[in-house]
Order: structure tokens, then C-alpha cells, then sequence
């Protein structure tokens, strides 16, 4: 299902004779006056929200006898709430551009001259300024704690927080052979 049949889909079920519909159709099929019945609303009123509930594939109508019924599409909704939420997002693209802008805003703002000016109290920006730090660390070796220092000491003089904020947003990881830095996984 794409976004916009989601979405579709989404604001057709913000009624609540609509869900009531599919409640019933979900026990059996029926037919518009029967529903009317049921749900004390008019046939107008019900031939009204089953072609919205129609049009976004919700259900469908067949023909008995000389009655048109309905019946629920079990299929639309068989996908999971996460399933539909993961599904790639048409911005995708342009929120990625975004997030790129804003990054390299953060970087100009606290990095100059390839020195940190100061350590960034909001913990979105400081992440920002840590994973630049990280590519200072090639991935798969083993440094020692004074190595680490020396490093990050080249970007600011508090190195102790920057290498214990490495350590504590998971970019980098140690034991009593050293640190390392921790590959995030796309």
C-alpha cells in the first residue's frame, strides 16, 4: 500500500459510521438497507459512506438475486499499523536533504578552523559533532586511551568528556584492551 493510499485509507476510517459499517461487514455481507437497519441511519447515508469506504478498497459489492451486497476486503487491512508506518515515505528524500542542511549547519557553527569551539549542551547537536569526531577512528582498530586523548584533544581541550559522550552515545566502546569505534549499522 502506498503513502497516499494510507492516507487514503486513514481519513476514510476517521468516521465513525464507517468503522461501524466495516464492523458488520466483518460478521457477514450485507446489503444497504439491512445495514440501514442495523446501524439506524438512512440507505442514502449508508450508500454514501460504502462508496467512500469503495473507493479506498475497503470493501466491495457483488450482486445476488436482485440485491447488491457487500462485503469487507479483508486484504487492506491484513498489513500491520508499523508495516504501513514503515513503508518508505515519498519525502524520504527531501527529509534527508533537510537533515543534511541541519548537520552541516550544527558543524559550521561549533567546528572552525577544524577545531571544536565549544562542546554542544543540546544533546542533538553534540551527537552531530561526536559522529564527525568519530571518523577520526578507523573503523576496526583498537586504540589505547592515551591514543584516544591525543585525538580529540586536536579538536578541544576537554577530551575526557568528548571520549566519555563517545562512549555513552554508543559511537565508540571499550574494554581492557582499549577503545574502538562501533560501526552504526544503515
Amino acid at each position: 500500500m502506498t503513502e497516499a493510499e494510507t492516507l487514503l485509507l486513514f481519513k476514510c476510517l476517521a468516521d465513525k459510521s464507517r468503522l461501524q459499517i466495516l464492523k458488520s461487514l466483518a460478521v457477514e455481507d450485507m446489503y444497504v438497507e439491512r445495514l440501514a437497519e442495523r446501524l439506524d441511519l438512512t440507505a442514502p447515508t449508508i450508500s454514501f459512506h460504502l462508496k467512500k469506504l469503495a473507493d479506498v478498497g475497503a470493501v466491495r459489492s457483488y450482486k445476488t438475486q436482485y440485491y447488491t451486497m457487500y462485503a469487507l476486503c479483508d486484504e487492506v487491512f491484513k498489513p500491520s499499523m508499523l508495516d504501513l508506518i514503515r513503508e518508505k515515505s515519498s519525502e524520504a528524500d527531501l527529509q534527508a536533504q533537510r537533515d543534511e542542511a541541519y548537520r552541516q549547519k550544527v558543524l559550521q557553527a561549533f567546528i572552525q578552523h577544524g577545531k571544536l569551539k565549544s562542546i554542544p549542551a543540546q544533546k542533538k547537536k553534540e551527537r552531530i559533532i561526536l559522529e564527525e569526531l568519530l571518523k577520526s577512528f578507523e573503523p576496526g582498530r583498537v586504540y589505547t586511551e592515551r591514543e584516544v586523548n591525543i585525538i580529540l584533544a586536536d579538536y578541544h581541550d576537554d577530551f575526557c568528556t568528548l571520549r566519555r559522550d563517545m562512549i555513552g552515545e554508543h559511537l565508540m566502546a571499550r574494554d581492557k584492551n582499549g577503545y574502538w569505534r562501533i560501526d552504526q549499522q544503515a
